[in-house]
């Protein structure tokens, strides 16, 4: 299946609304980190997609040649910067590589960024990310779940809203979005217009209704995966063994992004608010 392209010199995708909580349709924003799901996010109909790497590592920064795919899509692609796995404690030589992969994604003419950075306590490390965004001058930036793992939630909200995010990405702190629920609306009530919301983590076709309902955000994020079955040729037996017992790596833990569940997903949204505006 062949991507569409087109120009999207405006970054503004397919919905035209205010992304910091003005009336407008639902959206749905798709992480995705392989070409065939991001093939898929796109048929699907996202309006947004989160490039990455790694899914299964909460996501790293794209692969040069994903980021250049990814460039010449019509729908609005934000690129995660992170340079590694485990926590979002970054030294200079980390935030020296998090702007070269600023600069790769403005080449490739992505339309955003999604990133975070964090003091040992776990507050947002202000004067790291003031630099990454000031780096990514121009680029409309997503605070990524960093936010989550902040001692004072209200607190990283602000700090968010002064560093000129325009969303946040967030469970509510919690291992779900359905869990920390009455967080993300108050977050929302909290953010007014001042900065988008979006919930996201275990958010699927059979919660995002009650979820919009109850926390009144515009914007939720999911991957719309299913595990990559394994190959059934008998013959391919020995390798998933070296695999796993060489390598460790283990081949039954692949997921992809599959068009229906996209479908799914905005079919319970439009259910929600089939006429656009708010809840």
């Amino acid at each position: 299946m062949a991507i569409a392209t087109a120009d999207r010199s405006s970054g503004t995708g397919v919905d035209e609304a205010d992304p910091r909580g003005r009336p407008g349709r639902l959206r749905l924003e798709v992480c995705v980190d392989s070409a065939a799901s991001l093939t898929a996010a796109i048929a699907g109909g996202a309006n947004r997609i989160e490039l990455c790497a790694a899914l299964a590592l909460a996501g790293l920064t794209p692969s040069p040649g994903l980021i250049e795919r990814a460039g010449a899509c019509a729908t609005p692609i934000y690129a995660m910067i992170r340079p590694r796995p485990g926590d979002f404690q970054y030294n200079d030589d980390e935030l020296d590589l998090m702007r070269r992969d600023i600069d790769a994604a403005r080449r490739a003419g992505l339309a955003g960024l999604v990133l975070g950075a964090s003091r040992p306590n776990g507050e947002l490390d202000d004067t790291a990310l003031r630099r990454l965004l000031d780096h990514a001058a121009g680029l409309p930036c997503t605070l990524h779940r960093a936010f989550d793992v902040t001692p004072e939630l209200d607190v990283a909200l602000e700090t968010a809203i002064d560093l000129g995010f325009e969303r946040i990405l967030t469970s509510g702190g919690a291992p779900t979005a359905w869990d920390g629920r009455d967080t993300i609306a108050d977050l929302v009530a909290r953010a007014g217009r001042r900065i988008a919301i979006m919930a996201g983590a275990g958010v699927t076709a059979a919660n995002v209704a009650d979820l919009v309902r109850h926390t009144g955000v515009q914007e939720v994020h999911a991957s719309c995966s299913a595990t990559i079955p394994s190959a059934s040729d008998p013959a391919s037996a020995p390798v998933r063994e070296r695999l796993t017992g060489c390598l460790g790596i283990d081949r039954t833990a692949l997921k992809e992004t599959k068009v229906e569940r996209v479908f799914d997903l905005l079919r319970a949204l439009n259910a929600v608010n089939p006429s656009g505006g708010h809840l």
